[in-house]
């Protein structure tokens, strides 16, 4: 198995028909059972990503997703981009906040209308 930050790479042969086997190695690391389904995700820069499909259930918020997924690929694509929060945000954060307390394991209220 890879340690972290290593990149596991095994090769696989394309049939006649364009299919493949997801090596053995992968489906463990994707936790993969017979029939569960794959996502592939293609970035512009020519790496092609597989992940477990999640189940409706197990998505959540769609456009929070969605989000996410366009954050992984700019930061994917345009790496030098990345940049440390600026300390006075930072600053300007924590005062906004103090004193306020919070209960993380709290459920939270319904919105009103």
């Amino acid at each position: 198995m890879a340690k972290t930050g290593e990149i596991l790479e095994i090769p696989a042969t394309i049939t006649e028909r364009g299919q493949t086997t997801v090596p053995a190695a992968i489906r463990k690391m994707l936790a993969l059972g017979k029939r569960d389904q794959v996502v592939f995700r293609g970035l512009a820069n020519g790496t092609v990503v597989i992940a477990k499909k999640q189940s409706l259930s197990d998505e959540g918020d769609p456009v929070i997703g969605k989000f996410l997924e366009f954050l992984a690929r700019d930061m994917a694509d345009q790496p030098a981009r990345i940049r440390p929060v600026p300390k006075s945000l930072l600053k300007r954060g924590k005062a906004l906040t103090k004193g306020i307390e919070v209960d993380l394991s709290a459920a939270l209220p319904d919105d009103e209308a």
